[in-house]
């Protein structure tokens, strides 16, 4: 005969160990934590019976078998655990697919944009990259007014691919991407056939990073949500190049590929090619914001242009971030100072420094920033307006009044995204351009595009 206390012992066993096998317990979303509920319940049962003066063996049996169906029920969850990760890995993890033991990630997007701009100070010339997106410096100035120009244009397209291997306890990895602008072609009245171009071309050891990628001293997570290729040009550091870098707990020092670009006394732009030292870059970055510092060894040349070749150092700190702001916005910024900055700042807007007829160099001084504010109107459709400056302290005595001694420019724009990873938005940017000898012109643009990502 069965004593009531058993029926009970039993019944609460049963009704516990139906919590693994059906879905009844909608708070217990993994097998884990079932089974973590049916431990606790026996081990309830375990410390009643303990209480009891007089334990019947037919008692401590039903104990002892609970506490093993727990041990086979978790065996058994490990193992099923262990065969599904094996599956996904199979697969790709429905992230790419599998070649050996490397993972493959094919990704990218396809980007249409249709530009109609006018510049107050000259024209833009037909068939060129100065039409498909905004470069500050080649805003003209002094001339007469353009009218507006319409432009249709696809070269942001671009693709990339990922691969990742693990290697014993170490994870290497590579990628490689491709895009279509500032490159040759086709011309607009046939095909259109642009050349693909190297944008990103990196190996990943662990922490370490070789090869072609965004420059350390960049924050390209704090560039705002625009149609334009940049947006906040003027004002934002941009630049990839070749590099060795060390990052770790959100610490990365890089040493990334010299190039110095100096004026010369006569106004040309020379690029000399005789740099000794690479850029040797700092960054700490947490929560969405980074603090980049930078230093440079600028050469004039081994007597190319100039009876003799002279070094100077530059210098720079960025501050940048992306900060949410309750649900549905976010602040993106940029704050950039330094000497011998130039072709890290808004696509070269000037150069790094000036040359003396002796071959002596003076770097030339900036500072630049962007902000940014997003707001999303609903779960597809957002908003972001923004505005960027720069400021250049040109010798002129050295350089002329021909370089740029301020540019600023502000973008408003409205995006909808009909279905997931689907875009088509529309924005208005207008921007200005002074030179050092007070020319100045300003730029009026409308842009509406439509962007796929997969």
């Amino acid at each position: 005969m069965i004593s009531k206390k058993q029926m009970a012992l039993r019944g609460m066993l049963m009704a516990a160990t139906c919590l693994t096998a059906t879905p009844a317990a909608a708070e217990d979303k993994t097998v884990e934590e079932r089974l973590d509920r049916l431990e606790a319940l026996v081990m309830t049962l375990v410390e009643k019976i303990d209480q009891q003066e007089r334990q019947s063996s037919e008692d401590r049996a039903a104990v002892q078998q609970a506490q093993q169906a727990v041990a086979e029920t978790r065996a058994l969850a490990t193992r099923t655990e262990a065969v599904e990760k094996k599956v996904a890995e199979n697969k790709g993890g429905g992230d790419g697919f599998n070649v050996g033991n490397t993972n493959i990630k094919i990704g990218g997007y396809v980007k249409l944009d249709a530009i109609t701009q006018k510049t107050s100070g000259g024209q833009l010339p037909g068939n060129s990259i100065l039409r498909d997106f905004f470069i500050p410096s080649t805003i003209p100035v002094g001339g007469a007014s353009s009218g507006f120009d319409t432009d249709f244009n696809a070269r942001q397209t671009r693709i990339f691919v990922r691969g990742t291997t693990d290697v014993g306890e170490h994870k290497l990895g590579g990628y490689l991407e491709l895009d279509f602008m500032v490159t040759s072609g086709g011309d607009e009245r046939i095909s259109n056939s642009f050349v693909p171009r190297m944008r990103q071309a990196y190996i990943t050891f662990d922490d370490w990073l070789f090869g072609q990628t965004w420059s350390t001293f960049q924050n390209v997570g704090a560039l705002p949500d625009s149609l334009d290729f940049i947006g906040v040009t003027p004002g934002t550091v941009f630049d990839r190049q070749p590099m060795i870098r060390y990052s770790k707990n959100g610490f990365s020092v890089a040493l990334e590929q010299p190039e110095t670009e100096v004026t010369t006394a006569t106004g040309g732009r020379v690029i000399p090619g005789d740099d000794k030292l690479p850029d040797f870059v700092l960054r700490y970055q947490k929560n969405g914001l980074a603090i980049a510092g930078i230093l440079r060894q600028l050469n004039a040349g081994d007597g190319d242009f100039a009876p003799e070749g002279d070094s100077a150092f530059g210098y720079g700190v960025s501050v940048s971030g992306k900060v949410p702001i309750g649900k549905n916005n976010d602040f993106r910024f940029m704050a950039t100072a330094g000497d011998g900055l130039g072709r890290y700042i808004g696509l070269n807007i000037v150069n790094d420094a000036a040359v003396t007829a002796t071959g002596r160099l003076d770097p030339i001084f900036t500072y630049s920033g962007f902000a940014a504010f997003r707001h999303k109107w609903s779960d597809n459709l957002r908003s972001t307006i923004a505005g960027s400056y720069f400021k250049a302290d040109n010798p002129v005595a050295l350089t002329g009044f021909g370089p740029t001694d301020q540019v600023w420019n502000g973008l408003v724009n409205l995006i909808y995204s009909p279905a997931p990873k689907f875009d088509v938005g529309i924005e208005y940017m207008y921007a200005e351009r002074e030179t050092e000898g007070g020319l100045d012109g300003n730029l009026q643009k409308v842009q509406v595009s439509a962007k796929y990502s997969f």
